[in-house]
């Protein structure tokens, strides 16, 4: 697959800490960032199928995300 050359702009103290990472792992800036991006890209797909699930199980039940939200609060106060 072709490869297309992208220009981001960090401010130096990530920079710094993205390639003593780097170097930590024996890496290029480059393959570290490219691995960052699909870890965020397979998370953000993974959410998304469970936000879907999600849904389609509050549809059956006949409950609200708001329902939900409920039930967790008053889950919290009552531990406390």
């Amino acid at each position: 697959m072709p490869a297309s050359v992208v220009n981001i702009s960090f401010k130096n103290d990530f920079l710094f800490q993205i390639d003593q990472i780097a170097s930590d792992e024996a890496r290029t800036r480059s393959e570290l960032i490219r691995e960052a991006v699909r870890l965020y890209i397979s998370r953000k797909n993974e959410f998304g199928r469970l936000f879907k699930i999600g849904k389609q199980i509050g549809a059956t039940l006949e409950i609200s995300e708001a329902d939900v939200m409920g039930e967790i609060k008053k889950s919290k106060r009552c531990r406390v």
